[in-house]
């Protein structure tokens, strides 16, 4: 048995959301989790009223707002900005002062445009956190716990592997981004890894693009993290395997000096429905997974008191953790109520506020620097 956390309490006086954007995002992920936890959807706003009306039909949102002037109106509303990274600075310019926003990542294109959107939330004084929502999701949630409690002792290995088909084709203004799997997708792993690890010291990344997908630039990519010598840390990603499902992979695996854990995650391996996400751990030491919890170090965020147990079996020195969820659609619960329960005082502090979510984009910016300054050359013999 298990105690470990899989979720974000939900808030208990939720205050109405108002959504900036309408994509397939929105439809997939950030409704279906509201309509779960039951919090309130004020109203809908894209500068595409058709797609605005057919998504507010599907998840009777009772609200499709003319303009954003009009959805700004909104009393007590927290906003979901949910625009391709290139609009979110115009949005956020246009949110009445002081108020609460989730913003779907990136964090712009590039860093300069983080450290705008950074500014003009200050200015506004917007209280803002990104979506970065791997960080909520069940899984992850419970592997956080598990190294904050250093339960898989002293960590060794950090690998993510990545082998799909991403029907890249569905995001239209996708094509012809000057950036795309690193900024668009792999911000999600580096994210992640910043908030299990730590700070690497820097980075190797060799982006690459796909012949057959020249509307499209890098949709492949193999990056390292530095930890110096006591981690070893790699993603590999491969999106354009076109040869059916029987060596796709999407995998996440750590190690520690006292235990090991792999994590799937199965949206990548059929957008967007894909498998259920499992979790799998192996501990060293006899011992029950979730006991006493020892002190977190200094500065992080402890995972609420676990809500109760579950079920785990065991064979081969591995046990199979039963998930509450996965990454799509269940993590998309946490940020939002992270969000709100901070702003209503139920939550000490912002799981992802963006004065840490620029630190994400400035490992991206590093990564693409990385791959245009290219390989270190081989001397000659």
């Amino acid at each position: 048995m298990t105690d470990l956390r899989q979720s974000w309490p939900s808030p208990s006086r939720p205050r109405p959301i108002v959504i900036v954007g309408a994509g397939s995002i929105v439809r997939t992920a950030h409704l279906p989790a509201y309509r779960r936890l039951g919090l309130p959807v004020a109203g809908l706003f894209d500068i595409q009223s058709d797609a605005a009306r057919a998504t507010a039909r599907q998840f009777n949102v009772e609200e499709v707002f003319g303009d954003l002037a009009d959805a700004c109106t909104t009393r007590e509303a927290v906003f979901d900005v949910a625009v391709p990274a290139d609009q979110i600075l115009d949005v956020l310019r246009c949110l009445p002062p002081g108020a609460p926003v989730l913003i779907q990542k990136p964090m712009g294109e590039d860093l300069a445009a983080a450290r705008r959107i950074l500014q003009v939330c200050r200015e506004r004084e917007l209280v803002g956190a990104m979506n970065f929502q791997l960080r909520f999701s069940p899984n992850v949630l419970a592997l956080r716990q598990l190294i904050t409690e250093r339960q898989l002792g002293e960590l060794t290995d950090l690998e993510i592997r990545v082998i799909d088909q991403q029907p890249w084709q569905q995001w239209s203004f996708l094509k012809g981004a000057p950036r795309l799997e690193v900024l668009y997708h792999s911000i999600h792993y580096l994210d992640a890894f910043r908030w299990l690890a730590g700070e690497p010291a820097g980075v190797y990344c060799r982006t690459a693009a796909h012949p057959d997908l020249r509307e499209f630039r890098d949709t492949r990519s193999t990056i390292i993290l530095d930890y110096g010598d006591r981690i070893r840390c790699s993603l590999t990603m491969n999106h354009t395997h076109r040869y059916g499902p029987k060596h796709r992979a999407s995998t996440l695996t750590v190690e520690g000096t006292e235990g090991a854990a792999t994590l799937t995650m199965g949206v990548n391996l059929d957008y967007p429905a894909g498998p259920p996400d499992s979790l799998e751990v192996a501990l060293q030491a006899v011992r029950t997974l979730g006991a006493a919890r020892p002190p977190a170090p200094p500065g992080a965020i402890r995972p609420p008191e676990p809500q109760g147990a579950l079920a785990t079996t065991s064979g081969g020195g591995w046990q199979s953790i039963a998930l509450r969820g996965s990454w799509f659609t269940e993590a998309f619960e946490g940020p939002m109520s992270n969000l709100q329960r901070f702003v209503a005082g139920e939550d000490a502090a912002l799981v992802s506020p963006l004065d840490d979510a620029i630190s994400t984009m400035a490992l991206v910016e590093a990564c693409y620097e990385s791959s245009a300054r290219g390989a270190t050359q081989i001397p000659p013999v």
